[in-house]
Order: structure tokens, then sequence, then C-alpha cells
């Protein structure tokens, strides 16, 4: 009994891992190496990850994908290729950007661990909002990661709430693009391990018997080495990128057509209301009121 108690708890832990990860998208942009989008693909199947995005690689997916991928074959092989970031990360709720440094106009940075933390406290908590809301939808999260030579852009870096810095040699802090997806899905897989709810689950044994198993988790915390801003939980489901990135559009027209900003010159404005609307975190309920605003005003 002991023993097949023991194998069901484990079935069901991996279940929910899996459930975990399932969530999670890597984003590659603009990769020049098809080889780098095999070993990404690797390096995600290792760590339980299956979602691979590729926004507009420099040259397609290839047999030196394929012979990088190994054991991650049907990683490469299901991965989705979309022609811009914006398109790729449209209906997600939260994404971060791995940065090797910190970049014009910040957003908050973390590490691996606190970045993995977050992710998985925002699924549990969105999750059962979609619930109580009568979604059946899971939370989407994307992982951005940039080109081998220059990483992501300031503005493709402003599209994420939270940049990732890996702690490394401070005289050479940058990894291979392959590398850094292994190390980050590392960091979020071993956090997931330890982060199943501690709710009891009841397992069927052999159709005839049901205990009831509670998984144990470790509430020590991981000391902040960093400033974090952890997102908020609201009552209502957390506005997508696209929703966030339509809402600064809006009101930057606004501000050009009130004479507040030069259509000509707008610089940073773009990022920094982008950066705003990632701050105070809408909601969906928010997000109507504001489109709704900003539309009224437009029109007058």
């Amino acid at each position: 009994m002991s023993r097949t108690l023991s194998t069901s708890a484990s079935i069901l832990a991996n279940t929910m891992v899996s459930d975990y990860l399932s969530c999670l998208q890597v984003v590659m942009v603009n990769t020049t190496l098809p080889a780098n989008i095999g070993s990404a693909a690797r390096a995600m199947h290792t760590m339980g990850l299956s979602r691979l995005t590729v926004v507009n690689p420099k040259l397609p997916i290839d047999e030196t994908s394929i012979s990088h991928a190994a054991g991650g074959g049907e990683v490469l092989a299901a991965a989705t290729i979309t022609p811009t970031l914006e398109s790729a990360i449209a209906d997600c709720q939260l994404v971060f950007a791995a940065s090797s440094r910190s970049r014009h106009l910040p957003r908050p940075v973390v590490t691996p661990t606190q970045a993995a933390k977050i992710m998985l406290d925002f699924i549990d908590k969105q999750s059962a909002i979609n619930e109580q809301n009568g979604m059946n939808t899971a939370p989407n999260i994307a992982l951005l990661f940039g080109r081998e030579d220059r990483g992501l852009t300031n503005e493709e870096l402003a599209y994420a709430d939270y940049h990732i810095q890996i702690d490394a040699n401070p005289a050479y802090p940058v990894l291979n693009v392959a590398s850094a997806v292994q190390v980050i899905a590392s960091f979020i897989f071993a956090y997931t391990q330890t982060h199943i709810p501690s709710m009891p689950h009841r397992i069927s044994l052999d159709n005839k018997d049901t205990i009831e198993a509670t998984t144990n988790t470790d509430n020590a915390t991981t000391p902040l080495l960093l400033n974090t801003y952890v997102r908020q939980q609201w009552d209502e489901p957390a506005i997508t990128q696209q929703q966030l990135q339509q809402l600064t559009k809006r009101t930057t027209e606004l501000m050009v057509q009130r004479g507040l900003a030069d259509a000509e010159h707008l610089k940073s404005l773009p990022s920094r209301l982008s950066r705003l609307g990632s701050r105070i975190q809408l909601d969906q309920k928010e997000y109507q009121l504001l489109s709704a605003l900003v539309a009224k005003l437009l029109k007058e």
C-alpha cells in the first residue's frame, strides 16, 4: 500500500508541475543561428517546458536545429514562428525578459528564483480568478530571449514586466542564448517542485480505496538580493500585453491630439506609458474604463 501511495502521489505531483510549466512559453527573438533554436528546445525539454515561439529568425529552422534539439525534437517540431514580438506575446498577461545588464528606462530586475516565485504565484491566483469568473483559460506567461550578439533592444525590453538577470562573472556576464534558456528554466523547474500547494488531494488506488495525500511545502524564503515589485491580484483577470499596448498607443494618440506630445518626437513616451500601465497592473474592468475614457476624449 505504501509503495502504491508513493507512486500515486508522485504521479499527481508530476501532473501539477506539468500544469504550471504549460503556462510558460519561451520566446526567442530574431535568432541568428538555427542550431541555437534547437539547443534551446533541448534545454526546454530537459526542464519540462514545451512551448517555444521564434520571432522572425534570421535563418529558418533546419537540420542543425534538429540535430542540436536531440531529445527536444517534439518541442522544436511544435515551435511557432511569428513575424513580430507583438504577435508572439499578444495574449500574455505577464512577460519576463532575460537581460545581462540594465538598460535605458529599466524595469524591475529579479533573479531567476525570484522570477519563478512571481510566475507560479501569479498562475495560482490568476487561475483562481479565472475560475471564479467562469473562464476555462490558463494564464499565459512569456520569457523573452534576445539575439546572440546583442540581446534584446530597449524597445523589446520595454514589453516586459520584469527583467531577469543571472548571477555571473561581472567581467563577462553574457551567456549563449540557449544556455540562458537552460539556466532560467532550471531555476523555474526546481522552484516548481517545492511550490505544489499544501492542500489535500484525493488519490484513488485500484478503484477500491481512496486516501488523502497532502504535499509538503517549504516556507523558507529566498533572500531578496534585488528590489522587486510583485504583481498584485485583483478580483478580475489581468489584461494581456496586446491590451496594454493598445491602451498605450491610444493614450499616446490622445496626448498628441491635445498638444501634450509631439508626434515627430515622442522619444520614450510610449515606453513610459507602457511601464506605467505595467506598474499599475490593470485588470479587465479597469482597462475597459480607461479605454472608454480615451476613446471619448479622442472623439471630442
